[in-house]
């Protein structure tokens, strides 16, 4: 921790060195005194006038290293120029890194400009074609991914075509994140992906070959889908069993079917969700919809404790059904309500009626109104998480009548259901929510205001322009508005919302910055890029947490252990901070994806809530394998309170969400927990 004076002290000391006014310290503490000054510029944002990049140039090897990590998560597009630079380095691992950092850049919050990506594209195109070690190349081939331009795609499907092993798994895990960029993928060579997930080739293989396919929503990927439905690794087989949602057709269902009853519960929720996306373009008779209704035995599992075998419900129950699934939805809620007598807990009976719950919601989806939460849950679910739980449904629904009877809850007491209320109704736009909505513009709720101002532009309620300008005019005080006030201020004062937008530009927090100049670049037509600025040198700083920190979390399904990250100290002692103040007692998983992550610290519950202060990113190389620890963001430096779990590998979160450690022990009770499961508490270690 640097206070002010020691930040301004280092900056001195260094210039002075770096000039060459003054002889340099021993190598040692010339390396130490150098970390710690570049340290205290990352987490102030700060490029010291050019000292960072210098220390990133003419460094020692470490110190260098240290450098460009910083220049990775201050994320200025001034400095790609000394990156570039460096992945020609005589280091090997200075080459990592700055292909690891040039990746970071390139998913950067604010995006970057064409000719950006073009010449980041070019020089690691060089770089590639020649690099020999192997850490450095895999850093190579990832950026690549991550940058996903035509030029970058046609290399590593040019790699994959011509490589064996490791590599060729590398390079097709680097495609299937190019194509949840949105990279164009008609030359990639999706026959040698499928060639991948032969058995003989190692794990790491068939996994990126997968994960190529799993993505890829193209039909060529259907034969490599099918071959490893029975892969031996949970993770490969569960990325297939996805990929056949996508693409797979009617002859495909039964297949999928068998692995609603895989032992692994992240697969067999895999397969009711890809079971749901067939069961939506059935005509006719439809044995997707028959395997789904196969499920309804295992609600005795969940009765008898098994709490993630509710995964497999849950996954099908936030897919959702077309209407001619309702007899499906309502026969898996009959089972459920036949196995409650026999639940052996009170954990066992809060998860059978939470699951019916979500089913009820899944059938108010389909008929776009607020019917079945009404009377699901008995009387052990709470009110205002079912209403906003069909609300929220309601809302994704393609059927609009329920509209206007969602307006009578956006005066509800509970602000989850006002949130999801303003939700429908900006869905599903009707006049009669005009005037609630507006009243809620002044509310002591900021979050719920700044939702009513999107939704006031939603409705183009010239009425609300005054109640819309006055949150805009709030937001360099609480810059968590920014985003929703943005879309309503834009959409309500057109080109008169400029001005103020403009002044935005100078805030000190980036992601207040990056609204403005996205909401500038669609106002005007024309692209604009925030400034970078420092942080001020009276900006809230972080404690960082000892080595060897642990978190456990203690459940009513069981504890499990989480070794902190030492590569990301700050972050892990905003958590460890939180956790001595007993901030995260009683608060839920209020977010739980099967086979993607569990979500919680959110003291609202409804994922909109933090502890009222924002911490930066510190990007690592820790990659989200399964089980890894993460802090959710809403834009660049936005972290607070909420983290998430990922129940298996997420590479696409890699490089963007800081990654800050893994759970060590009771893994099994990450898999068993379900939306609204509560933490007790979370204990420190040491």
């Amino acid at each position: 921790m640097h206070s002010p004076r020691a930040v301004r002290a280092l900056c001195c000391f260094w210039g002075l060195v770096l000039s060459g006014c003054v002889r340099s310290l021993p190598a040692p503490e010339e390396a130490r005194a150098s970390e710690a000054a570049i340290a205290a510029w990352e987490e102030q944002r700060s490029l010291a006038e050019g000292r960072l990049v210098a220390l990133a140039e003419r460094g020692s090897p470490a110190v260098r290293l240290r450098a460009l990590r910083a220049l990775a998560r201050i994320q200025d597009p001034s400095t790609v120029g000394v990156l570039l630079k460096a992945v020609g380095d005589g280091s090997a691992s200075v080459r990592e890194e700055a292909a690891f950092a040039l990746g970071v850049m390139a998913l950067s919050w604010e995006p970057l400009q064409e000719e950006e990506k073009a010449r980041m594209t070019r020089a690691l195109l060089a770089a590639e074609a020649v690099e020999k070690d192997e850490g450095a190349r895999r850093a190579l081939l990832e950026a690549l991914g991550r940058l996903a331009t035509p030029d970058a795609v046609a290399r590593l499907g040019a790699r994959l075509s011509h490589e064996t092993g490791e590599l060729a798994g590398r390079a097709a895990l680097a495609l299937g994140v190019a194509m949840r960029q949105g990279a164009t993928m008609a030359n990639v060579p999706f026959a040698r992906a499928g060639e991948l997930l032969r058995v003989s080739q190692p794990e790491s293989s068939r996994y990126g070959g997968a994960y190529l396919l799993a993505n890829a929503k193209r039909a060529e990927a259907l034969p490599g889908l099918r071959r490893c439905l029975g892969d031996e690794a949970p993770d490969v087989r569960a990325l297939c069993v996805k990929g056949m949602g996508e693409v797979g057709g009617p002859e495909d269902a039964a297949v999928v079917g068998a692995r609603l009853a895989d032992e692994v519960p992240r697969v067999a929720a895999e397969a009711a969700r890809a079971l749901a996306k067939l069961a939506s373009r059935c005509v006719g008779d439809c044995t997707a919809l028959d395997a789904l209704a196969g499920m309804a035995p295992r609600a005795e599992h969940v009765a008898r404790g098994d709490s993630a075998a509710g995964h497999a419900w849950l996954a099908l129950a936030q897919q959702g059904l077309p209407e001619v699934g309702r007899r499906v939805l309502v026969s898996l809620r009959r089972a459920l309500q036949e196995a409650l007598p026999a639940a052996v807990s009170d954990v066992a009976r809060d998860d059978v009626l939470n699951l019916d719950c979500r089913l009820a919601a899944a059938m108010d989806r389909q008929r776009g109104v607020l019917d079945e939460v009404l009377r699901c849950g008995g009387e052990r679910i709470p009110e205002g998480w079912r209403l906003a739980l069909g609300l929220q449904e309601v809302a994704r629904s393609s059927v609009s009548k329920g509209a206007v009877g969602a307006v009578r809850y956006l005066t509800h007491p509970d602000a989850r259901v006002k949130l999801a209320a303003l939700a429908v109704v900006s869905a599903h736009p009707v006049r009669e929510a005009a005037e609630p909505v507006r009243a809620l513009l002044s509310g002591a709720d900021a979050v719920v205001a700044a939702s009513a101002a999107s939704t006031a532009g939603v409705l183009r309620d010239m009425r609300a322009l005054p109640g819309v300008r006055a949150l805009a005019e709030r937001v360099p005080e609480e810059p968590d508005l920014a985003e929703p006030v943005a879309s309503g201020w834009v959409a309500l004062a057109g080109k008169d919302a400029e001005e103020l937008l403009r002044s935005w530009l100078a805030h000190p927090h980036a992601n207040v910055r990056r609204v403005a100049a996205a909401s500038l670049s669609s106002l005007t037509g024309k692209p604009v890029r925030a400034p970078h600025r420092a942080l001020p040198e009276d900006a809230r700083r972080s404690e960082a947490a000892a080595p060897g920190t642990t978190l456990t979390f203690r459940t009513r399904k069981g504890d499990f252990t989480v070794a902190l990250d030492a590569g990301a100290p700050l972050t892990s002692g905003n958590l460890v901070a939180l956790a001595r103040q007993g901030y995260f007692r009683g608060l839920t998983f209020h977010r739980v994806v099967p086979d993607f992550v569990a979500q919680g610290g959110d003291p609202r519950g409804d994922g909109e809530g933090g502890p009222g202060y924002s911490i930066r990113c510190e990007i690592t190389r820790r990659a989200y394998r399964r089980g890894v620890l993460g802090m959710a963001l809403s834009g660049k430096d936005t972290g607070g309170s909420q983290f998430f779990f990922t129940h298996a590998p997420q590479p696409h979160l890699d490089g963007r969400y800081t990654a800050f450690g893994e759970v060590t022990r009771g893994m099994e009770v990450v898999d068993r927990l379900l939306e609204g499961d509560t933490l007790i508490d979370v204990g420190v270690s040491p």
